[in-house]
């Protein structure tokens, strides 16, 4: 068994030859296997394992460069001084760790922050010759980069002379006998991206990935006639040359006085509070902005204790990257579990190394089945890709091979249920196992759960460690148990005060009056979800036109095949569900639901998404049922529209990419009026 010691320094080699490799596929050959966040998350692991452990830091380290060789094919040039790249930071505890760590060098001094907007393109050297353009290189490998002068020239927003109307007699003297070199981002506009894919869709050619692949490929062509026709923008973010400016706000004004652009959006902030704030502000613009970004760029304004801080490894101390919450991360498999659910359906759950994406932690991911096992090919101690966009689940994307430790074995589903042991089985075509067991106990566990959840009877209190509590007890073992119970057994129970006991006997009695939709949903009857459960009431009407109702009748109802039919039929044919639902029925007060109030969206799909100002999420949807019109979980062709608040997530990617009709909460309030 290697020595924990030795553990590390392993996974430190193996995750720097894994970097270098993408690196070269994203700087050198320009194309990628993986995204810039799941890459970022790869970097931020070697960083944190080599500040921990000194020792394992080699020269090749990825922390100790910039970035990838130039192409053979363009010549090299060699900057006069070396291009950083920065270090990231991924929350304000993150920022704040930073600024703890320059203010050690420097104490007692006060300074503000110049913040601009970290745009997701090709960084650039322009260099001008008394006045004139005469030179462009990519970073490279921060020392040497690629003469891009032909294609840099073709950028309309970049001038080929420099203005001198606005400048002093000792700026325009030094501008005109001598040489400025600006540095800044290429970046194509969203909108001419699109463009650029819609003509190729219509060429039949292959559409390009994003707007950063376009301007990087664009601007180390050999023809600038390329370039030019891809409508490139540039947006300068440091003067390297010394005018006399002070601060790094002051470059920023004599860069607009040159004729150059800056980002109208870069501001100064006084502390890291006020660049926190502005993060969370532009995180809810991105969406909205023509250009591409993965952040800010946060930057010590005092120019001269910008110098004065220096350099660590591959970055400036007096600056960091404010990235937003990545949408993609990397961890380790440390376990794969097998769920039971309510109708037998066995769930492979990864269990990963905790890690931050989107803003929470994420500690676990489904596995869905075997076959997604399979085309994975997932192990244990694996290496893998994780995503979570806006409100979709986290899932894992990808397998980082190059990572796996020797050994590993496939992984494959159990034959028998891991609850009750009985045989576990694949129904043909069909990618689920399921236990045979209809009394397993983690089965009747689950259905308990699900019976008394929100969208169900929505029983306050009656939460799954209550339900585990009762069950362990054998107080309760079908839903109809429920409405049984006593304060006195509840207050025998640990935690179980009397005023806790007397609270839940209260919310039990107060569910004995349920909407039709709401028992059926809560009953787990497979394939029959929230939605599909609203569609049944409002046609049958009561439970016993359900139960006598064929197959095929069934089917028929809108928005209900045969696969929901004979699940129906099946659940009520088998006898112990027929008597479990008559012991409810003598119990409950069953309601038909209300009939739509309006005709105003019949006949309509309108799915939610992110959050409303005036409308929580049920509100919404009961809103959208009350104008006859149905409630869509999921962006599809039949969506017809998206009621998109704060935060919308990857549904809004998807309903751009459909053509859905896209809506606020106002004119969402006014269609339903």
């Amino acid at each position: 068994m290697p020595s924990i010691n030795q553990q590390i320094r392993e996974r430190a080699a193996r995750l720097r030859k894994e970097i270098e490799h993408h690196r070269y596929l994203y700087h050198v050959l320009n194309r990628q296997e993986i995204s810039e966040a799941a890459l970022d998350s790869l970097k931020h692991e070697i960083k944190k394992l080599e500040d921990e452990h000194p020792e394992i830091i080699t020269p090749d380290s990825p922390t100790q460069r910039v970035a990838g060789q130039p192409l053979p094919e363009l010549k090299t040039v060699r900057h006069g001084q070396r291009m950083l790249s920065l270090e990231d930071a991924f929350s304000p505890a993150e920022l704040q760790a930073w600024e703890k760590r320059w203010q050690k060098l420097a104490p007692h001094v006060k300074t503000s922050y110049l913040v601009d907007l970290k745009l997701d393109g090709l960084a650039i050297s322009i260099v001008y010759s008394k006045g004139l353009l005469t030179g462009g290189s990519t970073r490279g490998d921060g020392v040497t980069g690629e003469d891009v002068t032909h294609n840099v020239r073709t950028i309309e927003s970049l001038p080929i002379r420099l203005r001198l109307d606005d400048l002093a007699a000792g700026e325009r003297r030094q501008v005109v006998t001598g040489d400025v070199e600006i540095r800044g981002e290429v970046v194509m506009p969203k909108r001419v991206f699109q463009e650029l894919n819609d003509h190729q869709k219509k060429a039949e050619r292959p559409v390009f990935a994003n707007p950063r692949n376009v301007a990087a490929g664009s601007i180390r062509q050999l023809d600038p006639k390329l370039a030019a026709g891809r409508k490139l923008d540039f947006f300068a973010w440091e003067l390297v040359t010394d005018l006399g400016q002070p601060t790094l706000k002051a470059s920023y004004d004599l860069i607009r006085k040159l004729g150059v652009k800056v980002n109208p959006r870069a501001v100064v902030c006084d502390g890291v509070k006020e660049v926190a704030a502005l993060h969370q502000r532009i995180g809810k613009q991105r969406d909205d902005l023509p250009f591409q970004i993965d952040g800010l760029v946060v930057k010590v304004n005092d120019r001269q204790l910008y110098q004065r801080l220096g350099v660590v490894g591959k970055a400036p101390r007096a600056a960091v990257a404010y990235k937003f919450a990545a949408e993609q991360a990397t961890t380790v498999v440390e376990g794969i579990k097998v769920q039971v659910g309510r109708t037998g359906a066995l769930t492979p759950v990864a269990l990963f190394r905790p890690v931050q994406v989107a803003g929470t932690t994420v500690s676990r991911a489904t596995l869905h089945n075997a076959d997604e096992i399979a085309r994975l090919d997932v192990r244990i101690g694996d290496t893998v890709v994780i995503a979570k966009a806006g409100d979709i689940i986290p899932d894992v994307v990808q397998v980082l091979k190059n990572l796996r430790p020797r050994h590993t074995k496939p992984f494959h589903m159990p034959r028998h249920c891991p609850v009750c042991q009985q045989p576990a089985v694949r129904r043909q075509g069909e990618a689920i196992h399921f236990c045979v067991n209809h009394r397993c106990p983690a089965r009747r566990r689950e259905g308990l759960y699900h019976f008394a959840s929100k969208k169900a009877l929505d029983i306050d209190g009656l939460g799954p460690s209550t339900i585990d509590a009762l069950v362990d007890e054998g107080i309760v073992r079908e839903p109809a148990d429920f409405f049984h119970l006593r304060a006195d057994q509840l207050q025998e129970l640990p935690l179980f005060a009397e005023k806790k006991a007397a609270n839940l006997i209260t919310a039990i009695a107060k569910s004995h009056q349920v909407p039709l939709d709401r028992f059926l949903f809560g009953l787990g009857i497979r394939h029959v979800g929230e939605q599909t459960a609203i569609d049944l009431g409002q046609h049958f009407r009561s439970v016993d036109a359900l139960i006598k109702a064929t197959a095929e009748e069934i089917a028929d109802v809108p928005n209900i095949g045969s696969i929901v039919g004979e699940s129906i039929v099946g659940f009520f044919q088998d006898p112990k569900n027929r008597k479990q639902v008559s012991r409810l029925r003598q119990i409950l007060t069953i309601v038909p639901p209300q009939r739509p109030q309006s005709a105003k969206l019949k006949r309509k799909v309108v799915v939610v998404t992110g959050t409303l100002d005036q409308l929580s999420r049920e509100e919404a949807h009961a809103r959208i049922r009350a104008a006859g019109g149905t409630v869509g979980t999921s962006v599809t062709k039949k969506t017809t529209y998206l009621v998109a608040g704060e935060n919308p997530g990857l549904k809004l990617e998807v309903a751009k990419k459909l053509g859905v009709q896209t809506i606020d909460e106002k004119t969402f309030l006014r269609m339903v009026e």
